[in-house]
C-alpha cells in the first residue's frame, strides 16, 4: 500500500522539487500554488501536476496562462481541474 501525498513529507518535498522551472513565469505560478495548496492536494491533483510537470517551460505557460487547452494525452479531467486551480491561485 503506497503512502498518500499529503501523509508523505518526501512525497512533498519531491513535488515542489519538481515544481522548479526555468522559466520565471512558470516558476512564480507553480510556487505560488504549491504554497496555497501543496499540503491539500488529492492524489489524483499530484498525479495530474506531475503529467504538467514533464512539459516544456513554454507549452506549460501557455496552459497556465489559458493561451491553451490540454490535448491529446494531456485532455484529462484531473489535468483540466487542476490547471483551472493552478489558473486561479
Amino acid at each position: 500500500m503506497s503512502v498518500s501525498h499529503q501523509a508523505d513529507p518526501v512525497k512533498r518535498a519531491r513535488l515542489r522539487w519538481r515544481g522548479r522551472r526555468g522559466l520565471l513565469e512558470n516558476d512564480l505560478i507553480v510556487t505560488r500554488f504549491l504554497d496555497a495548496f501543496e499540503e491539500t492536494l488529492s492524489d489524483e491533483e499530484v498525479e495530474a501536476f506531475s503529467i504538467l510537470m514533464e512539459l516544456p517551460d513554454n507549452d506549460l505557460l501557455n496552459l497556465l496562462l489559458a493561451r491553451n487547452e490540454p490535448e491529446e494525452s494531456l485532455d484529462l479531467p484531473h489535468v483540466h481541474a487542476l490547471l483551472e486551480k493552478m489558473r486561479a491561485a
